[in-house]
Parts: C-alpha cells; sequence; structure tokens
C-alpha cells in the first residue's frame, strides 16, 4: 500500500475515534476480567477545556488504555459537576441580560432557566475531551444532579442526620455577596491589599477623653457593640468598667475586659462588632454582647447604617473616613497591607455573617480517613501531600454544607411550625409529612402544611459520593457494578482539592462501603506559564487546547504536555515541546514509510542483521521492565521519555540504520517480518500516549479485523533480556561514534572508507561496527606507526590512521593545544586530590569521582603523546 509522504492528525483522529465508539471499545460490563476503574474529576458543567483538564485527563487516558492493553476491565466513568455557585452566576447573568430579576420568579421558573441552560451548554467540555482522544465508557456518562444521583445525595443527609452527625446551628458563616450564599472556609482565598489602618477616637462617656481603637473596616462600626481592652494593660486601669460612645453612631457600649487582646498591637484597645468578624463573634458569645447586623445580603449597608444605607460597603469606607475627619474623630490614617479573604469562585471580598446553617460534624469521620491515608491503604503520589493531609484532617472543622442558592440538592429539611426544632428531615415529602404527624401528634396536618428548606447543599456533598453514586452504591448498594467496580483502582486530580474532594470521598467510601474508594491518588501539578504564574483566563495567558490540537495534532499536544510533567511537579508550560510531540510524530510516520518502501527478498539474514535483532529485542524487553517500574511508581513523564527514546533513539537511530540495505538492494523477509514485529510492540507501548497515529499505522501494516485492533490488542509482558548483549551494542555505538566523531572533525566524507587498528582482540558487534562506521579493515591487537586518531572506549583504544588529505601541521598544533588543557584540567585534579582535609571530609563517592577524572586525563594524554611522535 501507497503511505502518504506526511502524517495528517486532522483526517486521522476522528475516523479513528469514531471507529473506537462505534466498535464499543471504551465500554465495560462486569466479566471475568479484573477491573480497573477510575472515576473522572467531574469538570463544572459550565467549563470549557483548559490546559489544567488537558494534563489530568490525559494523564487519565493513558492509565486507563494502558490497563485495556494489560489484561484489565478497564472502565472510565465520565460526568460533570452541576457547580451550583458557578452555574447559578452564569443563568443570573444570563436572565439579566434578558431583563429578568432571579429575585422576580420562583424557584421553579429559575430552575427550568437553569436546566435549559445546561441542556444548551453542559456537554461541551465533554465533547471537547474526545478530541483529546479520552477513551471513557461514554454509555456511563453521570451529572451530579441528575435524579439518581440526587437521591443518592438526600439519602445520605437523611441518614447522617438520622445517626446525629448533621445538625442546624447558628454561627459565623463566609457570606460571598456577590454570589449571595455562604461558602466553606476552604474556599475561601486570602489575598494581599494594599488598605488603610485608621485610628478612630471613642470617646469616654461623661468625659472629654478618649480611647483610640485601630481598624481597617470604619464602615463597621455600625455594629460596634463593645469595645474590649487586656486586663493586664495598665495604660487603661482607669477606664475599667466604663463606656464609650461610638463615632457617628453615638451609641453608649461597654468597655469590657479579655486577654485575647495583645497589648503589644496596635493601641491595645479592639472595637468589638460580633456580627462582623469571626473573632468578635466568638468574644461576643462569651461576655453575651449584643449583635448588631448592619450590612444586607449584597454588602450593602442597612438600616443601621443610618445616612448610609443602602451603599455599598466599599463606597462607605471612603465616605465615612471624610466624615470622621470632617468630626474631629479620626486621629490619623496609616497605609496597611493586611491578608483579605475572597471568594475562590467570584473573587468577592467575603463578609463575615452570623446565620443559621446546616453543618456536619467531621471529628469522628474524618479518623478513619486519616488512618487509611497514613497507614498507606489509600497511597498518595507523591508522599510529601500525606503530611499537607494528616495537618487538615487533624485540625478538621464542622462542614458547612448548607448554600443559599436554588441550583442544587435541596435540603431535605421540612418545617411545620415557626420555633428552631419546628422540622422533620425525610427523603420525601410524604415521608416527612408522616414524621411531622408523629412528632406533633398532629394527624390533620396536610403537605401544604410543610415548607421545604430553602438552602441547596453544598456542590461537594454531592461529589464526595461520586465513586459509589456513579455505580448507584447508596440507592443499591449489592447491585453488580458497584460490586465489581467499587473500590476504584487510580484517582487523578489536583493538590487544590485534595481537603474538598479528596478527603471527602474517603470519608464517605468508609461511612457507606466500610472501604476506601480508590487505591491510588496522583497528585497533577498546576500548569503556568515560563514566568511561573497560573494559567487562567483572567490572566490571558493561556492558550486554547482546542487550537492547540489543531496546530500540533492531539498526539503531539497530549506527548508534549507529558514530557514536561512529573507528579506533583508544576508545568511551565511551554509551547515547543507541542512542537517536540509533532516532531515525534514525523520521526515515527518517516520510519514507518522507510519500512514500507523496502523491498522484500528471500535471501538468508546477514550477520549484521542477527547482532542488530539480538540487540534490540534484548532492549526492548529491558525497556519493558523500566516502563513498567515507571509506571508502577507513577512516574508517567518518566515512562513515555523512556519509549520515545526506544523509538527514536534506539529503533530509528540505530536498529533500522544497521539492518538497513544497500541503495538498490533488497531487505530479507526473514529481517522484515522480524522489525515488523518489533514496529507493532512500539505501536503497543506507544498508544497510550499517542492513540491515534499507533492506531492509524497499527491498521495500515496489516489488515485488522474488529478483534484486532490495537486499541484492544495485549501489550508485550517483560520477558528476560540479557544484559551483556546491551552492554555490548552500547560498546559497538561508542565505537561508530567515536569514528563518525573522526570524520566529522576532520572534515572527511561518510563515503570514505577507513581503516581502524585497535588493542582489543574482538569486539562483539564488528558485524554492525563495519558497516555503521564505514571500516574497512579491522586489524585487531596491533598499534600503527602511522599518523592516526585515537580515542579510548573504556579500556579499549581505538587509532584511525590520518587521512592523506589532512594538513599534518596544523593537526599537530591541534594536538599540542589538548595537550596543553588536559595537563593543566590534570594538575587541577591532583591539587584537589593532594589536599588532605578534601580526601578526608568528601564524601567517598566524590572522591572517586576525582580519581577518574585524574585516570581519564592521564589515559588521554598519553594517548595524545604517542600520537605527536607519530606526527
Amino acid at each position: 500500500m501507497q503511505i502518504s509522504e506526511k502524517y495528517n492528525p486532522q483526517e486521522t483522529e476522528q475516523k479513528w475515534y469514531n471507529y473506537w465508539l462505534e466498535n464499543k471499545y471504551f465500554h465495560s460490563e462486569p466479566n471475568e476480567k479484573p477491573p480497573y476503574t477510575v472515576v473522572i474529576p467531574p469538570p463544572n458543567v459550565t467549563g470549557i477545556l483548559h490546559m489544567g483538564h488537558m494534563l489530568n485527563n490525559t494523564i487519565q487516558d493513558v492509565l486507563v488504555r494502558r490497563a485495556r492493553m494489560r489484561g484489565f476491565n478497564a472502565c472510565w466513568i465520565p460526568g460533570t459537576d452541576h457547580a451550583s455557585i458557578a452555574t447559578e452566576a452564569k443563568v443570573v447573568a444570563k436572565l439579566k441580560s434578558e431583563g429578568i430579576s432571579k429575585s422576580d420568579i420562583t424557584r421553579e421558573q429559575f430552575l427550568e432557566h437553569a436546566w435549559e441552560w445546561t441542556d444548551k451548554y453542559g456537554g461541551t467540555i465533554l465533547e471537547q475531551l474526545k478530541k483529546l482522544g479520552c477513551s471513557c465508557d461514554w454509555d456511563r456518562t453521570r451529572f451530579t444532579l441528575e435524579d439518581k444521583l440526587s437521591q443518592q445525595v438526600i439519602k445520605s443527609f437523611v441518614d447522617l442526620y438520622n445517626k446525629g452527625l448533621i445538625y442546624r446551628g447558628y454561627r459565623m458563616v463566609n457570606w460571598d455577596p456577590e454570589a449571595k450564599t455562604n461558602i466553606s472556609d476552604e474556599e475561601v482565598i486570602f489575598k494581599e491589599q494594599n488598605g488603610k489602618l485608621y485610628f478612630l477616637k471613642y470617646k469616654i462617656e461623661g468625659s472629654e477623653e478618649f480611647l483610640s481603637v485601630a481598624t481597617t473596616r470604619p464602615e463597621t462600626i455600625f455594629g460596634d457593640t463593645a469595645v474590649c481592652i487586656n486586663p493586664n494593660d495598665e495604660r487603661y486601669a482607669h477606664l475599667k468598667g466604663k463606656n464609650v460612645i461610638v463615632p457617628i453612631v453615638d451609641r453608649i457600649i461597654p468597655i469590657i475586659e479579655d486577654e485575647y487582646v495583645d497589648i503589644e498591637f496596635g493601641t491595645g484597645a479592639l472595637k468589638i462588632t460580633p456580627a462582623h468578624d469571626t473573632n468578635d463573634y466568638e468574644i461576643g458569645q462569651k461576655h453575651q454582647l449584643k449583635m448588631i447586623d448592619a450590612l444586607d445580603d449584597d454588602g450593602n449597608l442597612n438600616e443601621h447604617g443610618l445616612h448610609y444605607a443602602g451603599k455599598n460597603r466599599f463606597e462607605v469606607r471612603k465616605q465615612i473616613a471624610k466624615e470622621l475627619e470632617e468630626k474631629d474623630l479620626l486621629l490619623k490614617a496609616e497605609d496597611y497591607v493586611n491578608k483579605v479573604g475572597t471568594s475562590e469562585r467570584t473573587g468577592a471580598v467575603i463578609e463575615p455573617k452570623v446565620s443559621v446553617q446546616w453543618f456536619l460534624k467531621m471529628s469522628d469521620i474524618a479518623k478513619p480517613a486519616l488512618d487509611v491515608v497514613m497507614d498507606d491503604e489509600v497511597k498518595f503520589y507523591p508522599e510529601k501531600f500525606k503530611n499537607t493531609y494528616k495537618h487538615w484532617m487533624e485540625n478538621i472543622r464542622d462542614w458547612n454544607i448548607s448554600r443559599q442558592l436554588w441550583w442544587g440538592q435541596q435540603i431535605p429539611a421540612y418545617y411545620y411550625g415557626t420555633g428552631d426544632e419546628d422540622f422533620v428531615v425525610a427523603e420525601t415529602k410524604e415521608e416527612a409529612l408522616e414524621l411531622a404527624k408523629q412528632k406533633t401528634g398532629n394527624q390533620q396536618l396536610t403537605a401544604e402544611s410543610l415548607r421545604q428548606d430553602d438552602d441547596a447543599l453544598d456542590t461537594w456533598f454531592s461529589s464526595w459520593l461520586w465513586p459509589m453514586s456513579v455505580f448507584d452504591g447508596l440507592i443499591d448498594p449489592d447491585n453488580k457494578d458497584i460490586n465489581y467496580y467499587y473500590p476504584t483502582s487510580d484517582l487523578v486530580t489536583g493538590p487544590d482539592i485534595i481537603f474538598f474532594w479528596v478527603a471527602r470521598m474517603i470519608m464517605a467510601g468508609l461511612e457507606y462501603r466500610k472501604e476506601v474508594p480508590f487505591k491510588n491518588v496522583y497528585f497533577t501539578g498546576i500548569v503556568r506559564d515560563k514566568q511561573r504564574r497560573k494559567m487562567s483566563k483572567s490572566l490571558g495567558n493561556s492558550p486554547d487546547p482546542l487550537e492547540l490540537m489543531d496546530k500540533y495534532g492531539a498526539d503531539g499536544v497530549r506527548v508534549g504536555i507529558l514530557l514536561s510533567s512529573a507528579a506533583g511537579n508544576d508545568l511551565l508550560f511551554d509551547e515547543d515541546l507541542m512542537l517536540q510531540g509533532r516532531n515525534f510524530m514525523t520521526k515515527i510516520w518517516s520510519a514507518f514509510r522507510l519500512i514500507q518502501g523496502w523491498k522484500h527478498e528471500d535471501k538468508p539474514a546477514i550477520a549484521t542483521d542477527h547482532q542488530a535483532i539480538e540487540w534490540f529485542e534484548n532492549k526492548l524487553n529491558k525497556t519493558i521492565v523500566e516502563i513498567n517500574d515507571q509506571f508502577d511508581k507513577f512516574r508517567i513523564s518518566d515512562a513515555l521519555h523512556l519509549i520515545y527514546k526506544l523509538i527514536w533513539d534506539d529503533f530509528c537511530g540505530w536498529y533500522l540504520e544497521a539492518i538497513k540495505p544497500n541503495y538498490g538492494e533488497g531487505i530479507s523477509k526473514e529481517v522484515y517480518d522480524r522489525t515488523i514485529v518489533f514496529f507493532e510492540e512500539l505501536m503497543k507501548l506507544l498508544h497510550p500516549f499517542m492513540p491515534f497515529q499507533s492506531e492509524e499505522i497499527w491498521q495500515l501494516i496489516s489488515e485488522r479485523s474488529m478483534e484486532e485492533a490495537l486499541v484492544i490488542a495485549q501489550q508485550k509482558n517483560a520477558d528476560s533480556f540479557n544484559e551483556e548483549i546491551i552492554r555490548n551494542f552500547e560498546i559497538a555505538k561508542e565505537l561508530i561514534s567515536g569514528v563518525r566523531n573522526y570524520r566529522q572533525t576532520k572534515g572527511i566524507s561518510p563515503r570514505e572508507e577507513v581503516e581502524i587498528f585497535t588493542n582489543a582482540s574482538e569486539f562483539a558487534n564488528d558485524n554492525v561496527v563495519r558497516k555503521l562506521a564505514n571500516i574497512s579493515e579491522i586489524h585487531f591487537g596491533l598499534k600503527t606507526d602511522k599518523p592516526s586518531f585515537t580515542f579510548l572506549v573504556g579500556a579499549t583504544e581505538v587509532s584511525i590512521p590520518l587521512s592523506e588529505n589532512l594538513d599534518l601541521g596544523e593537526e599537530k598544533a591541534k594536538t599540542e593545544e589538548e595537550v596543553k588543557y588536559l595537563k593543566g584540567f590534570l594538575i587541577s585534579v591532583e591539587k584537589k586530590l593532594s589536599n588532605e582535609k578534601f580526601v578526608a571530609n568528601a564524601k567517598p563517592e566524590v572522591v572517586e569521582v576525582e580519581r577518574k577524572k585524574q585516570k581519564d586525563a592521564q589515559d588521554k594524554i598519553a594517548i595524545l603523546e604517542e600520537k605527536l611522535k607519530s606526527l
């Protein structure tokens, strides 16, 4: 068959992806094979493919494809996350563009719009993953808000509530005024911001004296209910038991004492605003202070803000500073840098807010989840993340699981009265009605008497069940899928969600199945640009993965991104790596065309062929052992480097050159067939990394049935190998390189034959050496008196008589210069070795390296001095 001159990824990729889908190669059902299960970290339904997805999903696909080719029943579950905050924000923005406010429509109407948006845009990222080549079982695609998954989320809430692990409490939360919901501590990102530290005058009641109080947030004075001093602070001993007047507000509040106040910090006096600061809230609870919430859900001042009511908190901060100054209530203002909590999702500055929320007690369920990681029942790669995990799990706080949103699973709490405890928790309204009747003794209650809690559950409260819920493990705990596929095998994710997701999945797995949800967790690094900035749309430093795939081919991009992707280390994105990936594709295609272009002749293999075949077979087996070892350690980038070198250097650079027929001649059929077998084994090793091109070549090598597709072909097991054969060939390569170096440095044509003299009695691969170095004769065990170019390979000395065309005078001058340099180098090494302190204190291996340098220099000088005599 005539092979096209250039490989065309655009023509190939869609063709083979469709073929794989049509033949259901990615679909898995429980069978007699051992399972290999991976669940995708579900991307947000709002998402589009970015570089982080590209890295994460390429790694997952490599693992899944390799497992499929190693006899496992591979099942990769795809899906998306409903992403409460992100999706609701998108829908709110869409409605706003249509002149509709969320507050003007009902929950049911809003959800209709949200589902419509999700149906229209929600599948985008999954379609993009197909372009990357992801071999997910698309028949098993799940969505965290679909009926069966929601059913499992609600079931787990009810179960945990009945176990006493979920409770409703009045707590201070992190309020996101933009998303209009609270968020967890883990979703708060602290950023350094330049601001001002304002020193306010709080006048002492009935006196002209004032107390100076420093704050970065003067707009919160409307919520002040006390000023606090340290009881041991002698400066303020005379003020104990007195009151102060809040500036502008003119509210009289007490001076209280608490050792929480740092005497050395600021003025040593703190304004206490229990509704607007976490620490103030704790002090307020302790001292039974009144709570005044002066901000609304949008971050605007409310009626407590007096003449600032309705204005934004940051606008008020500027205006109130002016008013304080005008009224001589501002002592001074200094520049100040402080860390401000911001929302991970919207970027808005977080507002501490006290409200009634639902919480999950974490301490009891965290302990077993910590133990399984510390005992390596769940292994982390890299292991360094165990310490991060341990620290968080040992300092864990109760999980605030309620969100003030409509898009998400609605909390299954049903209120039948106005009291704090007038509610029941149930999976359905019908069950709730029966419980309410039992609790109240009122049989006259109807479904209309019940009102369901308005809040939705935190998105992570659905995704923490993901490895079980994708197999319906909570509603049908003994079904064939959950029994076969769970626990899953490997999880590939980013370290940024180690707490949000990884830790919680382990907790849920142990709680509901008494088993860990996965055996290994591989943490990818963060993709950064050359300036080490995290790639993001907002910075505009992230290339479009789809454009990269159009330019370099999906395989080229996959190889490019994996070449620099060591586990847990950040990846510095460089488009040159994509180019390297594409060049690798070109190299493989050229090698295939070369082999296909050879004529096959019915003639026996020659000695050179036998030596090359024997070496490459052993090299292949050794590399397979090394590749498997790297995969066992989750060093996927290193495994790819091994395959890359095996194909580019060993197969293309040496093996094909060794067996290549002379111009105009054909190749032995026996050698051709063996070469094709090698090439097929290489395509099997390469397929997980470069699925499209490897399948294309596989199908071009020979006509294949549906059962013979590369995607399901089995990789070669690691057979034994002879290290001596490999080592001997390495020596042959050095000998060939030495002769080639002579030609290159002396400007001798590769076509000009040379003879060599050597102190060796034989070369293990003499035929390969003769062919690839173009040697006319090898004189074993002989020296030459002729002027010559000499080099060492280990203890083997090789001399090539200089070509008659060379200028001997120039050669002598160059050799003398080289001797001079080496003698200077030798002096520096010997000086180091004669230093007793160095020899006594340096590591033995360091001293050994210096001794080797000394011997190498001495040997080279001896050879060059012999050469000078002949010249």
